[in-house]
């Protein structure tokens, strides 16, 4: 019988492997990479969890085994209980899990807003009426809905990205998985961005798995997991994360100006709390010592 994962999980991993083939000319494989390597977790319905590492690390693919563009080499995935590597199960963990990645203008087709946010119910044979409906609560959710009538074309970038997470969330999905949705924005439509996927997992309860290498964005979620050589080698919350400062630079991460600026004063002898995740929290321990 299958294996469906835990109740309440969104989402389990077990010991997946991913290997991408290379071949030459004559079809013959000339080298395997491994860029996931017998990764196991899990997360719970109504999580934000947040999966960081450099480039190469392998969280890029991970995040594609989630919504089944790429289907396991080894081991198994579940997404809300079903086995993502059975093509029987292709349709539901693709309605359970939307994908929103880092180049808005690749997931952008129409050329109104809404008609871009209706494309995927429509496709799922929702009723016209209802899929209007869809159109209208998802851009309410990322604050767009002023712009329903505008060519996105016309949007600055957070914006865009922003309509591509509408369209995803009006296929009323359970989890979505975006991966460096931030990468191509500047600050504002960072913020934009993060602001409005925080809303969707707090108000919505959509379970969020947010792949990114900006730390500021992931101190607010539940989870992290730290991605190396296609391994998770670090698991917590942010705030314990954050305060294994050494070893996140052994792997080549940054971690928050606030919490590098705290770890500085502690080194230098300041009796500060360990991980510390933004300003406000280093100036009102900074304010405890006056």
């Amino acid at each position: 019988m299958e294996r469906t994962g835990q109740p309440g999980e969104m989402i389990r991993a077990r010991e997946l492997v991913h290997e991408y083939h290379r071949y030459d000319e004559e079809g013959r494989e000339t080298e395997s990479v491994r860029a996931v390597d017998g990764v196991s977790l899990h997360v719970e319905k109504g999580e934000f969890v947040a999966i960081l590492g450099h480039n190469g690390s392998g969280k890029s693919t991970l995040a594609k085994h989630i919504n089944a563009i790429l289907t396991p080499t080894k081991g198994t995935v579940w997404v809300n209980g079903k086995d993502t590597g059975r093509e029987e199960n292709l349709w539901d963990v693709r309605q359970s899990a939307g994908m929103v990645f880092q180049n808005p203008d690749n997931q952008i087709i129409g050329t109104v807003v809404e008609e871009d946010v209706g494309f995927g119910p429509e496709n799922m044979g929702v009723p016209t009426k209802e899929i209007w409906e869809r159109v209208e609560e998802s851009l309410k959710a990322v604050n767009m809905l002023k712009y329903r009538h505008h060519s996105p074309n016309k949007l600055s970038g957070g914006q865009k990205q922003r309509v591509a997470i509408a369209g995803v969330v009006a296929m009323h999905p359970q989890c979505i998985v975006l991966d460096e949705p931030t990468a191509m924005l500047d600050p504002n439509g960072r913020r934009e961005v993060i602001r409005t996927v925080r809303a969707l997992n707090q108000v919505e309860e959509i379970t969020v798995i947010l792949i990114t290498h900006y730390m500021e964005e992931v101190i607010h979620a539940d989870r992290v997991f730290v991605m190396d050589g296609g391994r998770v080698v670090m698991e917590g919350t942010p705030r314990e994360i954050f305060s294994r400062v050494e070893e996140l630079k052994s792997y080549r991460l940054d971690v928050p100006q606030a919490t590098l600026l705290a770890w500085e004063l502690k080194k230098a002898g300041v009796d500060l709390p360990e991980g510390i995740l933004s300003r406000e929290e280093l100036v009102e321990a900074l304010c405890r010592l006056s």
